[in-house]
């Protein structure tokens, strides 16, 4: 039977490469991105669906951007939409580093396990059942290039944020991956991932994933 695999994230899920100015919507090839990267490594029987938007974030109404990039009030169309589904990878929080959300890295692992609950108390698993959700604490940040005014602040919390996801993680008991480890961002923009950290990324995910879904 397929196993399905919901990548659930913003603009690095999207596969957007560094801007040079605001306003680009360049994509890395659809091969290049790192759900498609895994997706090819775990070959068949695995369908893998790319949410990706670019500005998501956990779970703030954004006020530049609109209610629609707040996570935790899509997350259950998004679900039924792609049901029945066999895990969610949740690879959020970045975006809520921008300095308009004031918001401390706690907070935004806090955002991510709403996330997280919603997933596990919904019916949009196999059998009606709640699908398997694990956490991917994104790559820390740069302020520089044309998002630095934007992400003001916000190294200090990219930082930190692991170390409360992986509380997260446990209170939920689910599998965290610590991206930090594998891949960085672009110093263009200091907020998008390089091309080799997509393909990295891409690759790290296959042995989690496996562990989850055997």
């Amino acid at each position: 039977m397929t196993k399905t695999i919901l990548c659930y994230g913003d603009s690095n899920t999207h596969g957007t490469p560094a801007l040079k100015e605001l306003g680009s919507t360049a994509r890395f090839p659809k091969e290049a991105r790192w759900p498609n990267v895994m997706a090819a490594q775990l070959g068949e029987g695995f369908d893998v669906i790319s949410e990706g938007l670019p500005g998501r974030n956990s779970c703030f109404d954004d006020p530049v951007e609109g209610e629609g990039m707040n996570g935790l009030r899509l997350i259950q169309p998004v679900l039924r939409s792609h049901q029945p589904i066999d895990l969610v990878i949740v690879m959020l929080g970045t975006n809520d580093l921008k300095a308009r959300f004031n918001a401390t890295s706690q907070d935004i692992a806090l955002g991510t396990e709403r996330i997280v609950m919603a997933i596990k108390q919904s019916p949009y698993g196999q059998k009606m059942s709640a699908p398997n959700a694990m956490i991917a604490a994104p790559v820390p940040i740069l302020e520089t290039g044309c998002l630095a005014e934007m992400f003001s602040g916000g190294t200090a919390k990219s930082i930190a944020l692991p170390d409360h996801l992986r509380e997260v993680a446990v209170r939920q008991g689910v599998p965290l991956i610590e991206l930090g480890n594998v891949a960085q961002v672009d110093p263009l923009d200091g907020v998008h991932l390089t091309a080799d950290s997509q393909v990295a990324i891409g690759n790290a995910m296959v042995k989690k994933v496996q562990d989850v879904l055997g």
